[in-house]
């Protein structure tokens, strides 16, 4: 399926990394926003509704982010594609509702503008620190899926990819941006509609009667029942059965459960994105995502001219982390870092995968700033002694 050319700006546009986002969501479909205003995501909703009355979209401002959250599930439920926004302490007010949309297996996409926290913190400045929150930040077992952009030409691509990956596993998806990418302004290419892939709603081919919302399916995918068109069926956050209706026992917990994790972990080489430098006969290995990965880019330039053999992974995939990738390097490198405006939290993943077999390195801080490249520098340094 391509975009619609009636809702594509196509060409070179100026924008910042929130309204990038907001000229995603519509190349990629996106009908419904529900969303409440938080520093420094609004730049996203205040343009989705100024352009979504324009293109055949509907903008609603909830009462608060539990509600916006709760919408978007709804209107995918309806049959639309939808999506809020949100930052901190909504990305937290969300998490409820966000656990829901995983068990319900709704298609919808929240973008997380990263702030420096805990609790109100630094509503103007970036950070990182909702990493390990995107990944366990609702209560129960199950998978996520997490991209970070690291500009506004990202941005735009990646909330496109968001929705693809939504609507493919059936499942929300993250896009975890910061403030520094959603407020710098860069040139953003938009293509034209027919270069634009995207992934439709999968419904079923099956007469009403014969389908059910959780049918088991091979690869773990079941298709959506359409609204209005003669389909009965029911949904509940509960432990459910195919039929979508309630079943209160082990068995049907492990079923439920066990396909949330697996139609992620069992496709992660298809879900997993990395960009990879200079990594094949590297020592040292420098990982990073989102404003950071530009950050430590003249560190590495540095190195490399001292003779230091030093290879990149830009993670555009945060979750599923790529444990596979870092679990070779392990077994190659002399050491790798994780660099991320936080304190350690991707940063235990990667220790976690290399289990002892290279040095590993963290360089991180609370937030409020980037990093300076020197301190990158230094622990690149301190690596290869």
């Amino acid at each position: 399926m391509k975009a619609d050319p009636k809702n594509v700006l196509v060409g070179s546009h100026y924008l910042d990394g929130n309204h990038a986002c907001a000229e995603g969501a519509i190349a990629a479909g996106c009908k419904f926003f529900g969303g409440y205003p938080i520093t420094p995501s609004t730049e996203i909703a205040e343009r989705v509704s100024r352009r979504f009355p324009l293109v055949g979209g509907v903008f609603v401002q909830m009462e608060d982010e539990l509600a916006s959250m709760g919408a978007i599930l709804g209107a995918a439920w309806g049959g639309v594609k939808s999506m809020t926004c949100t930052s901190g302490p909504g990305f937290s007010l969300m998490m409820e509702n966000f656990g829901l949309g995983i068990m319900l297996e709704t298609p919808c996409v929240l973008v997380n503008v990263q702030r420096g926290g805990p609790s109100t913190g630094l509503p103007t400045l970036p950070g990182q620190a909702d990493m390990m929150q995107a990944r366990w930040g609702s209560h129960g077992d199950y998978e996520v899926i997490a991209l970070a952009p690291d500009s506004p030409q990202e941005s735009f691509e990646l909330v496109i990819h968001a929705f693809n990956l939504s609507e493919k596993y059936r499942m929300p998806v993250l896009v975890m941006t910061d403030e520094c990418v959603g407020h710098m302004t860069e040139k953003v290419i938009i293509p034209p509609a027919e270069e634009i892939e995207l992934v439709e709603r999968n419904y079923t081919d099956k007469k009403p009667g014969e389908a059910w919302p959780y049918e088991d399916t091979k690869n773990l995918l079941s298709p959506l029942l359409p609204v209005g068109k003669g389909y009965k069926f029911h949904v509940t956050g509960l432990t459910h059965d195919q039929r979508g209706y309630p079943i209160i026992n082990d068995e049907a917990q492990e079923w439920n459960v066990r396909r949330l994790i697996d139609k992620v972990t069992k496709n992660v080489d298809d879900i997993v994105w990395l960009e990879e430098k200079d990594v094949e006969g590297a020592e040292i290995v420098v990982m990073a995502y989102g404003i950071t990965s530009r950050v430590v880019q003249p560190a590495i330039a540095k190195a490399k001219k001292d003779g230091i053999k030093i290879g990149m992974i830009k993670m555009v995939t945060v979750w599923p982390f790529p444990e596979k990738r870092v679990k070779e390097l392990a077994d190659k490198v002399k050491a790798l870092i994780m660099v991320e405006m936080n304190y350690g939290q991707v940063f235990l993943e990667m220790d976690r995968c290399v289990a002892g077999k290279c040095q590993t390195y963290f360089v991180g801080h609370a937030g409020g700033t980037v990093h300076n490249p020197e301190d990158v520098y230094k622990t690149i340094k301190e690596a290869v002694k």
